[in-house]
């Protein structure tokens, strides 16, 4: 079985995450102000990781989403982060690990989770334990156009934990596919019918879950570099598939899609994980790269790179701890 040092698999990770030169990362370094063509570097980005998680909080000046574009590209316009999602935009809004931008190119490989999502993960079946609610949105939406989720009924909410249930119907439509995520303006969704957000292509051509699942494990490789099967579920939040993501990941080990690799421990024991086999080259080219230390930038706890804390004190040596949820007394820092 093929090896990688953690040194190589570290610096292959800040490459595939756009955050060393463009000669390394294969990605613009710099975008112009908030014009097409700083709109088509964001676009790519985001294809890089496969997705972009969306986050409310907002504490340095820009929300999460926002600072992950912001320390890749330089020059870019803060705007430009909460503007990615517009009709025509090759993204659309999904779930990932999280609530995403995901490229458009991979609607199809989520059709094994629509399936899944007719019973919404939080809330459960709401479209049949409110079949009245969901009828009248969908002939509202489909006669009157788009509709926002701030003209929905819930105003007096206390926060993002306290809402109503036409809000909590169209979040289930829109999970199991039957609405689209139109646009975003000040963070707020315009739901619409999928048909008019989705190309039809696209609509029309759904994947096995076996070939969905293929092209999100191969996505999600494309952005880590080098990662164990746990990262690559926890990518896409693929839970309790461990069996069936390892057979995947050795459907496309026999294609020569991917290649296993372990990763060698600071003690002598090797985790296992995966690799691109055009990646394993360049883990070897970065790896005997000399490293600048005169450059740094701002990264989000949400950022491609840091969210999966298991990976980064792998691959980084440290614990990156997310306490902006816990009350002062339980905190270790801050």
């Amino acid at each position: 079985m093929d090896t990688l040092s953690i040194r190589a698999a570290r610096r292959l990770a800040l490459a595939r995450a756009g955050l060393l030169t463009p000669e390394r990362t294969g990605l613009p370094r710099r975008a112009r102000g908030r014009g097409p063509s700083a709109f088509a570097s964001a676009h790519r980005v985001i294809r890089r990781f496969g997705y972009l998680q969306l986050d409310t909080v907002s504490v340095a000046g820009a929300r999460s989403h926002t600072i992950v574009l912001l320390s890749r590209l330089e020059g870019l316009e803060a705007t430009v982060g909460e503007e990615l999602l517009r009709p025509g935009a090759p993204i659309f809004e999904y779930w990932g690990h999280e609530a995403s931008w995901i490229p458009l190119s991979l609607y199809p490989a989520f059709e094994f989770r629509r399936r899944e999502f007719r019973s919404h993960p939080w809330w459960g079946d709401l479209i049949r334990e409110h079949p009245k609610v969901a009828r009248d949105l969908r002939r509202r939406i489909r006669d009157e156009g788009p509709l926002r989720s701030a003209d929905m009924e819930g105003r007096g909410s206390k926060g993002w934990w306290d809402v109503g249930v036409m809000k909590r119907v169209a979040s289930s439509l829109w999970s199991s596919g039957e609405l689209a995520i139109r646009e975003r303006r000040n963070f707020q969704r315009t739901y619409d019918l999928a048909e008019r957000v989705i190309p039809d292509d696209l609509r029309r051509r759904p994947l096995s879950t076996a070939e969905g699942l293929e092209a999100l494990l191969l996505s999600a490789l494309d952005g880590h570099g080098w990662a164990t099967t746990g990262t690559l579920a926890a990518t896409w939040r693929l839970k309790n598939r461990k069996a069936e993501l390892l057979a995947t990941l050795r459907r496309l080990q026999e294609k020569g899609a991917v290649l296993a690799c372990a990763l060698e421990g600071p003690e002598g024991t090797p985790t296992m994980g995966w690799i691109r086999p055009e990646h394993r080259e360049q883990a070897a080219q970065v790896e005997r790269a000399r490293p600048r230390a005169d450059a740094g930038v701002l990264l989000s706890p949400f950022d491609p790179l840091l969210w999966d804390r298991a990976r980064v004190a792998r691959l980084f040596g440290f614990d990156a701890l997310l306490e902006i949820f816990k009350p002062a007394p339980q905190r270790v820092y801050g």
